[in-house]
């Protein structure tokens, strides 16, 4: 009996548009797997590039609404946070684990031997109001720690001159994990990054500043730690820690995946069926 030739053209067309727009979404959600994200290089760069810099003499509102001039913290060591009230997550946490740093430093040094300040730079979302339930939240009574509001006009030009990056996302801001320190002149000395903030990676060079020591330079092997640091750590609820967080490589890793198993299915089925109909 002849073979039935069966032409390329009986394959239903629908299993051909099922297949292209199975294809198309699977490109689509690993696009949109990934979402605006800060730079890494760029990031350590822009924020090592201040250090030694002095900053500016800005002018911020207090939880009062009180003006107060930045230098009026200097005179003494200046530890500087940058963070925006609507997040959840990240920014109380670091808040927390600098708050624990300062404990810590203050058993260690005393009360009165160094300031700390905390900006919103999240305009005009982060008003002195805003800042002060923010402290008010999470128990900070310091008297020699600020929570501080810029104008809305003078953000760009403070957390240049601090070396902060922030980027604007679906879910908040990307943003740097960093606490500046500052000498008793306004010079910036130190950058220390990450959510967790040993009491030590803030108290040697404090503890310099305060000797009127030189600081010693940061190595290349700190660096490439701050650069894990600042983009791949994320905030974990069920365990209230930072971790390494690689679900954004993976999932990008597995919608390419699965994208060229769908071609590769429907690329031998073509010609599988070109055979047949040979």
């Amino acid at each position: 009996m002849p073979r039935e030739r069966i032409s390329p053209q009986a394959w239903p067309r629908s299993r051909w548009a099922a297949g292209l727009a199975l294809l198309l979404a699977c490109l689509a959600l690993t696009a949109r797997a990934a979402p605006p994200a800060l730079n890494a290089e760029a990031a350590i760069a822009t924020s090592q590039a201040v250090v030694g810099a002095r900053i500016g003499d800005h002018t911020l509102f207090e939880r009062d609404m009180r003006p107060v001039r930045l230098s009026s913290f200097l005179g003494k060591p200046l530890l500087v946070s940058f963070i925006y009230t609507g997040c959840f997550q990240v920014c109380p946490a670091n808040t927390r684990a600098l708050q624990q740093a300062v404990q810590t430093l203050e058993t260690r040094f005393g009360t009165s031997q160094f300031n700390v300040v905390s900006i919103g730079f999240n305009q005009p979302a982060d008003s002195p109001q805003a800042m002060g339930a923010f402290a008010l939240q999470h128990g900070i009574s310091f008297p020699h720690w600020a929570f501080l509001s810029p104008p809305a006009a003078e953000v760009e030009a403070l957390t240049r001159e601090f070396g902060f990056t922030y980027l604007a996302t679906p879910a908040g801001f990307d943003h740097v994990l960093q606490v500046t320190l500052l000498d008793a002149q306004g010079r910036i000395v130190r950058q220390v990054y990450g959510g967790e903030l040993p009491a030590d990676a803030l108290g040697e060079p404090l503890k310099q500043l305060l000797l009127g020591a030189p600081l010693p330079p940061q190595s290349m092997f700190a660096n490439l730690v701050d650069r894990v640091r600042i983009l791949c750590t994320v905030y974990d609820p069920q365990t209230g820690r930072y971790r390494v967080d690689y679900s954004l490589a993976l999932e990008v890793a597995g919608g390419l995946t699965f994208a060229l198993v769908v071609l590769i299915y429907f690329l031998n089925e073509w010609r599988g069926r070109r055979r047949v109909a040979r």
